[in-house]
C-alpha cells in the first residue's frame, strides 16, 4: 500500500514538473522561429539550385561562356550570389537560436516575477537591441524578396514566350538578355524562336525545374519576412512586459523597504517606552 502510495506521489511530481516545462516554453517565439528556419531554408536551397540551372541555361542555350581573368561578368556575380547564400543559411541558423534563447529567458523573468529572479537593466536594453535588430533583418528581407521576384519575373516571361509559340504557329518571338542587366548593351544575347536552342530549351527540364525553383525561393523569402514580423510582434510584446514588471518590481522593492522603515521605527518607539517605564 505504501509503495503505491508513493509511485502515486512520483508520478504526480513528474506530471508537474513535465506542467511546469510546458509551461515554460515561448510558444510565439517557437513557431516564428520554425517559419524562418523553413523560409531561409526554403529560400537558399532552391535559391542555390536555380541558380546553378541558370549557369546551365544561359552555357547550353544562350552559348554565353565565362570571361577569362576577373572580370566581373554574370557567371561571377552568380558565384557570390551563392556565397552570399551560404552566409544567409549560417547567419540566420545562429540568430534564430539567440531568439529562441531571449524567448526563454524573457518567459522565464515574466513567470517567476514574485520569485528570485530579478530583471536587469541589461536584461532590457539585450530586448531592445533585438527589436531594432530584427526590425533591420526585416527590412533586409523585404529588400531580398523584391530582388528574388526579378529572376521569376524573367523566366515567367520565358516561358510565356514557350507557350505562345506552340500556340501561335509561325510566330518569330525574341528574349534579349540585355534589358535584364545581364550582358552589356553592346553585346547581343538573344534567342528566337526559329532557333533551334530555343526550342530545345523549351522542351528541356532544366527552364521547368528552374523556373519553379526561383518560385519556392521567392515563397521562401516571404516567409522569411512574415517569421520576422512575427519575430517583431513577440519582441515588443516581451519587452513591454519586463518593462511592466520592472515596475512592479521597484513597487515591491520600494513597499518592501518603507515596511521595514516603520518596523523600525516602531520597534524604537516600543524600546523608548519600555525604558521611560523602568
Amino acid at each position: 500500500m505504501e509503495e503505491n502510495m508513493e509511485e502515486g506521489q512520483t508520478q504526480k511530481g513528474c506530471f508537474e514538473c513535465c506542467i511546469k516545462c510546458l509551461g515554460g516554453i515561448p510558444y510565439a517565439s517557437l513557431i516564428a522561429t520554425i517559419l524562418l528556419y523553413a523560409g531561409v531554408a526554403l529560400f537558399c536551397g532552391c535559391g542555390h539550385e536555380a541558380l546553378s540551372g541558370s549557369v546551365t541555361i544561359l552555357q547550353t542555350y544562350f552559348e554565353m561562356a565565362r570571361t577569362p581573368g576577373d572580370t566581373l561578368d554574370v557567371f561571377t556575380m552568380i558565384d557570390i550570389f551563392k556565397y552570399v547564400i551560404y552566409g544567409i543559411a549560417a547567419a540566420f541558423f545562429v540568430y534564430g537560436i539567440l531568439l529562441m534563447v531571449e524567448g526563454f529567458f524573457t518567459t522565464g523573468a515574466i513567470k517567476d516575477l514574485y520569485g528570485d529572479f530579478k530583471i536587469t537593466t541589461c536584461g532590457r536594453c539585450v530586448s531592445a537591441w533585438f527589436i531594432m535588430l530584427t526590425y533591420l533583418f526585416m527590412l533586409a528581407w523585404l529588400g531580398v524578396t523584391v530582388f528574388t521576384s526579378l529572376p521569376v519575373y524573367m523566366y515567367f516571361n520565358l516561358w510565356t514566350i514557350c507557350r505562345n509559340t506552340t500556340l501561335v504557329e509561325g510566330a518569330n518571338l525574341c528574349l534579349d538578355l540585355r534589358p535584364f542587366g545581364i550582358v552589356t548593351i553592346g553585346e547581343e544575347k538573344k534567342i528566337c524562336t526559329v532557333s533551334e536552342n530555343f526550342l530545345r530549351m523549351c522542351e528541356s527540364t532544366e527552364l521547368n525545374m528552374t523556373f519553379h525553383l526561383f518560385i519556392v525561393a521567392l515563397a521562401g523569402a516571404g516567409a522569411a519576412v512574415i517569421a520576422m514580423v512575427h519575430y517583431l510582434m513577440v519582441l515588443s510584446a516581451n519587452w513591454a512586459y519586463v518593462k511592466d514588471a520592472c515596475r512592479m518590481q521597484k513597487y515591491e522593492d520600494i513597499k518592501s523597504k518603507e515596511e521595514q522603515e516603520l518596523h523600525d521605527i516602531h520597534s524604537t518607539r516600543s524600546k523608548e517606552r519600555l525604558n521611560a517605564y523602568t
